[in-house]
């Protein structure tokens, strides 16, 4: 089948009141799939996220991440003159998403039930850390503080100490639910003809990735223990040193497995019938025990020689790579997952979206400098405003 030049959501225009990462990664994925997605900036500084670093060749590696293809409108929406024009600009809209603070879009007339009134095909997404009723409705919510209070953060670590996740993932999750909600309810209004509103909370989206550990814990049961990088109730499953120096991730899930791992890795077809490791429950009751017995042998190994073992035994197993080995990986590369795009410091490589269609290409456009499209947009929609932000 070839590609065809039209993208799933070329007909859709989207409006986000969005700033740092769960709004802008949604419609980020909008923007993929074709979207014109028109992003409301504060006039000068813009999405404050813009100024987190300047790691990615002088951009900053948040906002590379979650905003190309975009455009930026500088608007004050303080101004009541801006106001107008933002309102003027959603008569045009199919879509509009908005991560500012619970209340705020209501205080200015921007709340889903003031606009659907007027815009009953309008899909309004609201994403928050705690929704938007409740009685933490009103309480500040960054994604590290909603992965303590979604319990991420008490089954994450080791058993000292709890780790939070190294990337932003109470606000990926948000994003994520916010991006499927909207399809979803695009979905809904071709055969409706009625618009919708989405309410996406951190806290729920991250409690729903809590499923497992929760259950486990089902009737207030012990919790899945900190393990650091290593299964909690599964085992051996995690990374193990070799002998220079480099970890190898390596994972059992069944007792097959096991026979074959003691028989081709441990060399030991023995140890597979010990009673103290021949059961999954077993192996993770008696895991330091078992533990000494893999190192020692892994300790005259390279971790090329181990995953060479791994390989040969069918026993599924990983590199613990850093961003570098990342960067380079051979199955990205070999799968033409980089793209170049743009940005006001020139090109930088990305990612294309997971999920390869054979049906369309997805949109990889340049990351917008603040305010870079207020003039056209404006004149595009027979708005006249005075000069903001950038020309």
């Amino acid at each position: 089948m070839s590609k065809t030049t039209s993208q799933p959501l070329d007909h859709i225009t989207v409006v986000s009141l969005e700033h740092a990462i769960a709004a802008p990664f949604c419609t980020r994925q909008l923007a993929d799939l074709g979207a014109r997605v028109i992003k409301v900036e504060r006039p000068g500084e813009g999405d404050f996220a813009r100024g987190y670093d300047q790691r990615a060749r002088g951009s900053c590696s948040h906002f590379v991440w979650v905003n190309r293809s975009k455009e930026s409108l500088a608007l004050d929406l303080k101004n009541p003159e801006h106001l107008a024009a933002l309102k003027q600009l959603l008569h045009k809209a199919d879509v509009l998403v908005q991560n500012l603070a619970p209340g705020a879009t209501a205080r200015i007339g921007l709340d889903a039930a003031t606009l659907r009134a007027v815009h009953p095909r309008l899909i309004v997404c609201d994403i928050s850390g705690y929704g938007l009723d409740g009685p933490y409705r009103d309480k500040k919510a960054y994604d590290l503080l909603i992965q303590s209070e979604a319990g991420y953060l008490s089954i994450t670590g080791t058993p000292e100490q709890p780790s939070k996740s190294g990337n932003s993932i109470a606000d990926i999750a948000a994003g994520m639910y916010a991006y499927t909600g909207i399809l979803a309810a695009l979905i809904h209004r071709d055969k409706t003809g009625e618009g919708a509103h989405i309410d996406v909370s951190m806290l729920e989206a991250l409690t729903e990735w809590m499923g497992f550990p929760m259950y486990y814990a089902t009737d207030n049961a012990p919790p899945p223990a900190r393990n650091g990088a290593s299964h909690a109730t599964i085992y051996p499953y995690g990374p193990f040193l070799a002998g220079d120096g480099n970890s190898v991730m390596l994972g059992l899930q069944n007792e097959r497995e096991w026979v074959n791992f003691c028989e081709v890795v441990m060399l030991d077809k023995d140890l597979a019938t010990d009673p103290r490791f021949n059961s999954s429950i077993a192996r993770n009751d008696n895991r330091k025990t078992l533990e000494q017995r893999i190192l020692a042998v892994f300790a005259d190994l390279s971790a090329a020689q181990v995953i060479e073992r791994l390989d040969r035994a069918q026993i599924a197993n990983a590199r613990m790579n850093t961003m570098a080995d990342l960067w380079a990986h051979p199955q990205l590369k070999a799968r033409e997952r980089w793209v170049d795009i743009d940005t006001e410091n020139g090109k930088l490589p990305a990612l294309l979206p997971p999920g390869k269609s054979d049906a369309f290409s997805y949109t990889m456009g340049p990351i917008p400098s603040a305010g870079e499209h207020t003039q056209q947009i404006l004149a595009e929609f027979g708005i006249n405003l005075s000069p903001v932000g950038k020309p």
